[in-house]
């Protein structure tokens, strides 16, 4: 009995795969003494049609998953992103409730400043929110920030990824306030400036800038090969 009921079930068809391959992207975007912000779309499509989710779609048969996310960006937001890596897979069941749809995530840092946002596709809108504001969001989204957050606020401790959100030219204050605003707390200003500045990966301009009474600031620009040449001799960025 036991042997009739294995060869029945090794005889039984198997069960075809019906899973769609989607991508999602964070954009973390930060405006100059600002929070840091999050890109939503606004979407014209069901399910959740008007409501706030991330930029992203399933993935063409003809492309790969990067393509896909960068296509999506463009597609329902108008951005190309600086800085753009994949982030995790979400595949939990019922996360779309359309279909079986497993998504790639990506993170993707861009200065707001040198991007205009226009919506189209299956976007009705476009817009940044500050991470402390950010509306409900579609699907599994929310648990989608949240890691990628996560990953950002750890990441930028030991790789200087945050001057991709910074202006060309910045002054000192400029990249302490944004380092304090992504980790969110109060870092020692003392010890941020002669750790950053011990890498040799700024580069003083002849430049400055006014801030409110005080004496104008010099503006610095990020040093990207200096960085290359460091990270190709084991060099490990590490900001506390």
């Amino acid at each position: 009995m036991c042997i009739r009921n294995a060869n029945k079930f090794m005889e039984s068809p198997k069960k075809l795969q019906d899973i769609k391959v989607a991508v999602d992207a964070v954009i973390f975007g930060y405006f100059d003494k600002k929070d840091l912000q999050i890109l939503l779309i606004k979407r014209n499509i069901e399910p959740f049609k008007g409501g706030w989710a991330l930029p992203g779609g399933l993935v063409l048969d003809d492309e790969s998953v990067d393509d896909a996310v960068k296509r999506e960006l463009y597609e329902e937001a108008g951005i190309k992103p600086d800085f753009l890596e994949q982030l995790y897979t979400f595949g939990n069941l019922g996360r779309d409730p359309r279909n079986r749809v497993v998504s790639i995530a990506y993170l993707g840092l861009v200065n707001p400043s040198y991007h205009e946002l226009f919506a189209d596709s299956d976007a009705e809108d476009a817009q940044w929110f500050s991470i402390n504001k950010l509306p409900s969001v579609a699907f599994d989204h929310k648990t989608i920030i949240e890691t990628a957050l996560k990953r950002l606020r750890t990441k930028i401790q030991y790789q200087p990824i945050g001057f991709n959100l910074l202006n060309e030219e910045f002054p000192f204050s400029d990249l302490e306030n944004l380092y304090k605003t992504i980790v969110g707390q109060e870092i020692d200003r003392r010890n941020f400036r002669k750790k950053i500045m011990s890498y040799g990966l700024l580069n003083e301009t002849n430049n400055v800038k006014k801030e409110g009474s005080g004496r104008p600031g010099k503006l610095f620009t990020f040093n990207k090969e200096k960085y290359k040449e460091l990270e190709e001799q084991g060099f490990y960025f590490e900001i506390k």
